[in-house]
């Protein structure tokens, strides 16, 4: 097994955008087909696709998507298109506020409609130019991702016991990753001994996605709950500290899933060295500090309870039927008792379900910011595809 045979997360395919449906991994492996620039903003909110540079990607896609489809019932670039163009930049680009990636990639896109437009090119010419502006995303990102993988791992002489919080890897980029993009690169030289992932709750992006990519990749790694990572370093487990980012201001400060800061400053009591690893795409220069970051306030579900999927089949022909009965005309939602709630459909030769579990109080009100802000102090250095940097170093390096 290797980081190589990872699946990519999102790719342009028969005029639609095809990715990873991170929401059913690692139990299942399902892709989510979007045949409408509506239907990846779904797939951005929801977090079927998810990380900093997968949403830019996924933001790119949306717009040569449009292009593609509802573009092409325009005759020309003229001010009607031009105004629907803007509208759907716009929605794309607010799907969700916090990772600067999505916006960066959506105007990039609106640049190449501006000038085609400017130029009076037809909506064909500019479908196959926003297309082909995609796939640069896409290819820029992976080369940014082993770039900066490989700057980290010269940071690294002997094997190292790394932690990592969140996924920062090949799921939360277009392919290979940035925290464990950094792993993956060290490994691959020798340098890794150990991996210790955080949870990262309440949506568990560490225990789904991070543990199940070390595994494919055969990186030796543990799974810990959130509250752990201060013991284990504590008890002396580990050597370095890797973590993405989703936006990072002029100043250093530092955007990333919560959980971070908290951890940036342990690491700090413990001596221990703590590191961002993101592409220049992440840098927005135009914040000065972290206090102008828009923290994205999740849906407090998420806390109130567990989702979880997976697919069965019926122990009889006549229970099979029964099933097919209930879902004839498309899948079943089934209202539970206590507030737990089911969705069963057809999958192959079988059947899927997806559902959500009440575990709190009812009436219990929750608070579910999705990110918080660490202030470049606690940051050792910034691992990016141009070298490994410090805070005083951003403005001239990401200019």
């Amino acid at each position: 097994m290797s980081v190589e045979q990872l699946p990519r997360t999102i790719w342009w395919e028969d005029n639609a955008v095809h990715m990873i449906d991170q929401t059913r991994l690692p139990l299942q492996g399902d892709v989510l087909v979007c045949n409408t620039y509506e239907g990846v903003i779904i797939a951005i909110q929801t977090l079927a696709v998810r990380g900093a540079p997968a949403i830019g990607a996924a933001g790119a896609l949306g717009v040569a998507l449009w292009g593609s489809t509802e573009g092409m019932q325009f005759e020309t670039l003229a001010d009607e298109y031009l105004v629907a163009a803007q509208s759907i930049c716009d929605e794309l680009a607010d799907a969700r506020p916090t990772a600067v990636n999505l916006s960066r990639e959506v105007n990039r896109l609106r640049a190449v409609i501006e000038k085609a437009a400017a130029e009076e090119l037809s909506p064909e010419t500019l479908s196959e130019l926003l297309i082909a502006e995609a796939h640069k995303v896409m290819e820029e990102d992976e080369a940014a991702n082993r770039a900066l993988g490989d700057y980290g791992a010269a940071l690294f002489d002997s094997p190292t016991k790394f932690l990592t919080h969140c996924n920062a890897g090949s799921l939360a980029t277009t392919f290979y990753g940035t925290a464990l993009g950094v792993i993956y690169s060290a490994h691959t030289q020798g340098k890794v001994e150990h991996v210790w992932v955080d949870e990262t709750r309440p949506v568990n992006q560490g225990g789904r996605l991070t543990a199940w990519e070390l595994l494919f990749a055969g990186v030796p790694s543990q799974l810990i709950c959130d509250n752990m990572a201060a013991f284990v370093m504590g008890e002396g487990l580990v050597d370095a500290i890797v973590v993405g980012a989703d936006r990072i201001c002029a100043n250093g400060d530092t955007a990333n899933k919560i959980g971070t800061y908290g951890l940036a400053i342990i690491a700090k009591e413990h001596d221990i060295p703590f590191y961002v690893a993101a592409p220049s795409t992440t840098f927005d220069l135009e914040l000065t500090e972290g206090k102008q970051i828009e923290i994205e306030v999740r849906d407090q579900r998420e806390i109130e309870g567990i989702t979880v999927s997976g697919t069965f089949d019926a122990p009889s022909p006549e229970i099979s039927a029964a099933f097919d009965k209930m879902i004839a005309e498309g899948p079943a939602e089934m209202p539970l008792s206590k507030g737990h709630h089911m969705t069963i459909a057809r999958k192959g030769g079988g059947f899927a379900f997806d559902a959500w579990f009440k575990n709190t109080p009812t009436h219990v009100q929750c608070f579910n910011p999705a990110f918080d802000v660490t202030p470049a102090k606690y940051v050792t250095a910034y691992i990016t595809e141009r070298g490994v940097i410090t805070a005083g170093e951003i403005k001239e390096k990401m200019a």
